[in-house]
């Protein structure tokens, strides 16, 4: 039983093979092959049990002198012409059954002579045989074939591999740039922005990757503290420069933010998203954090007198602004349903009244004022309309710093963000100027208005 298990277990092996060769998966023998250009196929039945060397004798002998001494498959061999011959056998029910590998490096005329040629044998060994020739294989084709493939695995890999490594060489031109852009200030060397030398406004970080960062997204006048001790270069520009404090969002930005509160003069103070670090954030991120700016008074009030956090205090001031806009728009919508209510006794159409534009005319005079004098000056205001300074308009910050209860100012200048922001603190209901440039913010309270309006 045990023999007999053996053999089925080898015939059912050697019929897959077979199958496999019938199949045309022979690239098999290529590396056997050589120079071959063609392969003849053929499958062969004896009855009865044949061995290897029986199909290999029969084929040399039965086709010797039959097609001349040209085609001769002894001296094609011993020239190299025919490889050597691959023979399979295997054996079921009292019959041999096998395939025929012939390799050849002849044209396909005398290849094709060689195939009809081995179907002219009828004996192997002792035992009657029948030998038919399958197909006839172009191994230049199929090679051809597999170097396509190969080529397009090749290809792809090179792809998956090529496009990362070009996208970090751009990342690392990009970092190698900024990081030329970064420079060292003041005695301290603290990394900072190529504009921190000459701009009259910064932002103050916690260390280097943070202004790297801020450079990556074009914002160049950024100053790195370095440490949870603040330099004196910080606190000296801190007295000269507005400073907006920019801190990560955890536990080692609020202890930052507090220190930078009691050793130096902070304007404003934003930070990142609770549990984010500056460094890591996305320009749109950066650009909200800065605009939810914070003045460092009120910062200052409601963390170390009433505790709050920093984030309870940008809610609650979101909250009212919310609250003001609501209760504004509540207001011109009433004031719109009153205009469109007023009709005609006999009529029966309600004819929609014209909605009245400010009328800003008890401001030209002095807006003809500063438009024609020859040096660019700026008027301050109260609320009767008097003039309550006139300066330079170089010195217009520092004259609303010293002037109280200002009602309006005109100037012959452009209108920035800046200066939008230090008369709004101010409580300035009226800024009137030559021009707008980079406005993204304004305060409910302020009217904002160029000449041109």
């Amino acid at each position: 039983m045990k023999r007999k298990r053996t053999i089925l277990q080898h015939i059912l092996s050697e019929k897959q093979r077979f199958e496999k060769l019938k199949e045309g998966g022979v690239m098999a023998g290529k590396d056997d092959f050589g120079t071959t250009k063609y392969i003849i196929h053929a499958e062969f039945e004896a009855n009865g049990v044949v061995e290897r060397p029986d199909v290999v004798g029969a084929i040399f002998g039965q086709t010797e002198g039959l097609l001349g001494d040209d085609l001769d498959l002894r001296e094609l061999q011993k020239t190299g012409r025919i490889g050597r011959i691959k023979v399979e056998v295997h054996t079921k029910a009292g019959k041999t059954y096998g395939t025929i590998l012939v390799p050849s490096s002849l044209d396909r005329v005398e290849t094709a002579i060689i195939a009809a040629a081995l179907e002219t044998i009828d004996r192997v060994g002792p035992c009657e045989a029948k030998i038919r020739v399958i197909k006839i294989e172009d191994v230049r084709a199929t090679k051809r074939k597999y170097i396509i493939e190969r080529a397009k695995e090749i290809l792809e890999t090179l792809m998956e591999e090529e496009i990362p490594e070009t996208q970090e060489l751009v990342e690392e031109v990009r970092k190698a740039v900024r990081e030329m852009e970064l420079i060292e200030y003041g005695p301290e060397k603290l990394p900072a922005g190529p504009h921190v030398p000459f701009s009259d406004s910064i932002i103050v970080v916690e260390g280097r990757a943070d202004v790297l960062n801020l450079l990556r997204h074009g914002i160049k006048n950024a100053i790195a503290v370095e440490g949870t001790s603040i330099p004196e270069t910080i606190i000296r520009l801190s007295k000269e420069r507005i400073v907006t404090a920019f801190t990560d969002g955890d536990r080692g930005g609020e202890l930052i933010l507090k220190e930078l509160l009691q050793v130096a003069d902070i304007d404003y103070v934003a930070r990142a998203p609770e549990g984010k670090e500056v460094e890591e954030l996305t320009k749109k991120e950066i650009i909200k954090a800065l605009r939810s700016k914070v003045p460092a008074e009120q910062v200052m009030n409601e963390l170390f007198n009433k505790g709050k956090s920093f984030y309870e205090i940008v809610k609650e001031r979101e909250k009212e602004t919310e609250i003001k806009e609501t209760e504004e728009q509540k207001e011109e919508n009433k004031q719109i349903t009153q205009q469109r209510t007023v009709v005609k006794a006999n009529e029966k159409i309600v004819k929609p009244l014209k909605v009245l534009q400010p009328n800003y005319k008890e401001f030209e005079p002095f807006i003809e004022k500063v438009k024609n004098s020859s040096d660019p000056i700026a008027l301050l205001l109260d609320e009767n309309k008097n003039v309550i300074s006139e300066v330079h308009t170089r010195d217009l910050l520092s004259a609303i710093e010293e002037n109280e209860s200002v009602y309006a100012i005109v100037f012959n200048g452009i209108i920035t963000q800046r200066l939008i922001d230090v008369v709004s603190e101010k409580g300035v209901r009226y800024l009137i100027g030559a021009k707008k440039a980079n406005v993204v913010r304004r305060p409910i309270h302020l009217k904002v208005i160029t000449f041109a309006e």
